[in-house]
Order: C-alpha cells, then structure tokens, then sequence
C-alpha cells in the first residue's frame, strides 16, 4: 500500500536535496511523535552514508524497534524531469515492533518548482514522497499508522523548510571584515552557516 505527499516547499533545491541527506533533519521533521537514536559506534554523520542502524522511540518514552536506513541517490528516467533528484531508502524494520516491516521502499523526490522563481526572484522546491509498506496481514493497520504519520511529516517538512535556506543577514561592517581577511570565503560562509542552523 502507498503513502504520497506531494508539497511545495519554501527553499531552493539543492537546500532541500542537502536536508534529505542529513540525520539532524531526519530526526527534526519526525519529533515529537517519533525520535531516531543512532545504533552505530560513531553516532550520527554529518551526511546519511550508504546504512545506518537506529532506534525508533515513541513520544520520547519507549523504543518501538530498530531500523536499517539504506539510501540511494537516484535520477528519474523521464526526460521531462531531467532535473528531478531521488533519494530512495530501501531499508527496513530490523527488530521489536518495526520487525514486522522488514522492507521500506521510500523515495524522496526533489524537482524546481513547476511554477518557476516567485515575485522576488527564489525559486522553490517541488517535493514528491511515496511509500510503500509490505506487512503481510498487518499492511491495512500499518497503512494508517503510516499515513497518519506522513501528514506530521508534511506539516514538519513545509515549517523546516525555510530554515534550510536560512542566510544571516550580512551588515556593511561585516562585509568589510569579511573583504579583509585574505583568502576569505565570502560565498561559502553564508552557506555553511545556513547549514549550522539545521
């Protein structure tokens, strides 16, 4: 059975395509419902690698199961969308409840906004997300739980959103002592800072 969202997010595309591939906003788009806990020896990465082991906690009091998350970085095959970028997880429930899922396949797709750039100028994100569940007898009662769930997702993902696309305002006295430093990244500050506030 499928879950879909499809949402018009407040941020360019590549802000977005960085967000799906960070565990800090991973876990922020899921709170309070659920949270993630890396299994893994180092913890959390800066940036998603190929797999990594978590617990799911519910509500911040009990852990529900264990979960495999395998992401793939995937470019659709359709030529109208050459500018469409996949990510897909195709893990799955290892142990306790979410055992019983033992095979996610989630794409997250990331395309400009149709619309083109907005009256002044910033282009948005189109933002497509499918889900299909396999729980054998369960799927029906793991469907709803899902789809709830992806609603959160979405009203998450449309108030993050403009925070991945955040830019500190610079001021003229910053500029200068940015424009002093030899060597300094003037353009990559900006960014990076953005990226700190995830």
């Amino acid at each position: 059975m499928r879950v879909l969202l499809k949402l018009i997010l407040d941020c360019d595309p590549d802000a977005a395509w960085r967000a799906l591939q960070s565990p800090t906003a991973f876990r922020e788009v899921a709170l309070p419902w659920l949270d993630f806990r890396s299994d893994e020896p180092g913890g959390f990465p800066t940036t998603w690698g190929s797999e990594h082991r978590v617990s799911v906690r519910a509500l911040g009091a009990f852990t529900v199961g264990t979960q495999a998350i395998r992401l793939d970085a995937l470019r659709s095959t359709d030529p109208r969308e050459r500018g469409t970028r996949i990510l897909r997880d195709s893990g799955g429930g290892t142990g306790g409840m979410l055992a019983a899922i033992p095979r996610l396949d989630h794409r997250m797709a990331i395309a400009p906004d149709p619309a083109g750039p907005d009256e002044n100028g910033r282009l948005r994100t189109l933002y497509r997300d499918q889900l299909i569940v396999r729980a054998g007898a369960l799927t029906p009662f793991a469907w709803y739980a899902f789809w709830a769930f992806w609603q959160w997702r979405g009203v998450r993902l449309r108030r993050l959103a403009p925070t991945w696309a955040y830019d500190p305002e610079v001021h003229e006295a910053d500029e200068d002592a940015v424009g002093s430093a030899p060597g300094a990244p003037i353009g990559g500050a900006a960014t990076e800072t953005g990226e700190a506030q995830r």
